[in-house]
């Protein structure tokens, strides 16, 4: 029941700052940014390349060309393997930065579901996996100081 009580103030002019890197679900999010974003990446060197495996499909909303549909997820995919990269530094640009990098790679992995369905919705559950994670841990650490 004591613990319920709230801490005394320290009397610290500045308290000593948070760590982006500092719980679980940080670095589970900046490990799942780093292999999202990798495979992302991967997804759009394939598409760049002119890879058979993907469906091509006509009359649809968001129509643009293989090609332009690869720099967006390649350039997506560098981007947040940077930020994860970066959050496992502890930068707290990396936080904010992979939440909304992360946002955008799961609507361009939602456009990109006539074109490669099962890959596609699976980045969409670990982008917003990382959303989940990046905003969690921020919530959690933000409540331990």
């Amino acid at each position: 029941m004591a613990r319920d009580a709230v801490p005394p103030a320290t009397g610290e002019v500045n308290p000593r700052p948070w760590h982006a890197a500092a719980s679980g679900t940080t670095v589970l999010a900046a490990a799942l940014m780093i292999v999202g974003g990798a495979m992302a990446a991967f997804e759009g060197i394939a598409a760049l390349a002119d890879d058979e495996l993907f469906v091509v499909t006509r009359h649809y909303v968001f129509e643009f060309s293989l090609a332009g549909w690869g720099w967006v997820h390649l350039l997506l995919g560098i981007a947040l393997v940077v930020a994860g990269c970066a959050l496992f530094g502890g930068a707290l640009w990396a936080r904010f930065f992979g939440v909304f990098v992360a946002g955008l790679s799961a609507i361009a992995n939602f456009l990109w579901v006539p074109y490669y369905p099962l890959w596609a919705l699976t980045l969409v559950a670990v982008n917003l996996f990382i959303v989940w994670a990046l905003c969690t841990g921020m919530h959690r650490e933000a409540h331990a100081e």
